[in-house]
């Protein structure tokens, strides 16, 4: 089993693989959306998306509403620090990249797992 890391900035993903791999989880890398759908597309034991929020052409958010149409309801926690977003249909969780993420996404990530 694989959770798929998607964030533009190379040092911010890595930094998120390892606190998930911290975790005991193993991780996979994409730096854009459309990385994210070629790594879904090769790995079927894929069980979580972790996405950044921003990133160019084709946002978090934007990936989870591209997902969700072709069907896949893979459990998705986008990182982001606007509030709003956290009432957004299909998400299991929307966390800040702050002090906290840490102990925040090992939470988020059981929840998410075990639904």
């Amino acid at each position: 089993m694989h959770i798929l890391v998607v964030d533009d900035d190379p040092l911010a993903g890595e930094m998120t693989a390892a606190l998930i791999g911290s975790q005991g989880y193993e991780t996979l890398m994409a730096f854009d959306a459309m990385g994210a759908v070629e790594q879904l597309d090769t790995h079927s034991d894929i069980a979580l998306i972790v996405s950044d929020m921003h990133m160019p052409l084709i946002s978090g958010l934007a990936l989870l509403a591209m997902l969700r149409e072709q069907d896949n309801d893979l459990p998705f926690i986008l990182l982001t620090g606007d509030a709003e977003l956290r009432q957004t249909p299909g998400l299991h969780a929307c966390l800040s990249k702050d002090a906290e993420l840490a102990s925040n996404l090992e939470t988020a990530i059981k929840q998410a797992l075990n639904k």
